[in-house]
């Protein structure tokens, strides 16, 4: 697959909140820096999938995502720079005006299919599509074995710095298992989950590990999600913007915007021992935020 530009990741120190009572030191890994569309982990995923697609001399790659989905445009995006022609399968019926990220998939060259949600939720493909031996299909969210390897060359940015926990957003878990697997047996993995009442995912994470990742230390806190998927209040808009004030850093109300505040909250209640290095990977997806009122955030 051809690069994006990984050479703008970087580490910043973050300096926002109360974390130094107790020595704790706090990093941000800007995933989000390396493509304006194909940003964050979402190029990671994606990596082996293309490259495995190239290798079958597939022309076309289809994928699954509502009208939002990063993973839907970053896709789109991903085939265009590659020379691949992109499918999307979009969860529910066509509206009468696309979302922005659905705008910016069809610039990028990208079919969309709508399926009702039923048999979205059932992964069943239309005949035509599914007859198709040029088609290379890839799951929701990148989830599967090369998403959580790819995922995995994440830890190349961060691997020399021996951070204690590293911190992610958890949506198919296919980032966390990539995380989980890189590390070491001494890092203590944590996912904050941005669904609601999405207990599976542990069994999810599991699948993907298989018996050699099981030794790592890990687990999904689910206290933070602020209602659902894609759901979002006035406390976490409010934080968003403060962590802006302090930070220069932009954060997406759907992930990483979850992630850090539920890190934050965890600060507060003393939940890493002293002297932790804590690692956040700021997961991109920025392009989410325009399905919010124009002014609600301040970047």
């Amino acid at each position: 697959m051809n690069p994006v530009n990984s050479e703008h990741i970087n580490l910043d120190r973050l300096e926002f909140g109360a974390q130094d009572k107790n020595n704790i030191s706090l990093y941000l890994l800007r995933l989000d820096k390396i493509h304006p569309e194909i940003s964050g982990n979402k190029w990671f995923k994606l990596r082996f999938y293309l490259d495995d697609a190239i290798a079958q001399n597939k022309q076309t790659i289809a994928t699954l995502g509502g009208a939002w989905s990063n993973h839907i445009l970053a896709t789109a995006a991903a085939c265009k720079l590659n020379g691949l022609h992109s499918i999307g399968i979009i969860r529910g019926e066509r509206p009468h005006d696309l979302s922005y990220t659905l705008k910016k998939a069809t610039e990028y060259g990208m079919n969309l299919i709508f399926i009702p949600r039923s048999e979205y939720k059932q992964k069943i493909m239309p005949p035509d599509l599914a007859s198709r031996e040029d088609v290379y299909l890839i799951d929701e969210g990148g989830y599967g074995e090369k998403g959580m390897l790819g995922a995995a060359t994440i830890a190349e940015f961060y691997k020399q710095q021996k951070f204690t926990h590293i911190c992610c957003a958890v949506g198919t878990g296919t980032m966390m298992a990539g995380l989980i697997k890189a590390s070491g047996p001494l890092q203590q993995i944590l996912g904050i989950s941005v669904l609601k009442n999405n207990w599976s995912i542990e069994k999810e994470i599991k699948a993907l590990l298989g018996e050699n990742g099981q030794h790592i230390r890990y687990s999904v806190n689910h206290n933070y999600h602020f209602g659902g998927y894609a759901k979002y209040n006035d406390s976490l808009i409010a934080f968003m913007n403060d962590f802006y004030r302090h930070t220069q850093v932009p954060t997406d109300f759907v992930y990483t915007a979850k992630m850090v505040y539920g890190v934050y909250a965890l600060l507060e209640r003393n939940f890493f021992p002293p002297g932790s290095r804590i690692l956040l990977i700021h997961s991109g997806g920025l392009q989410g935020n325009n399905s919010l009122l124009h002014e609600t955030l301040i970047f």
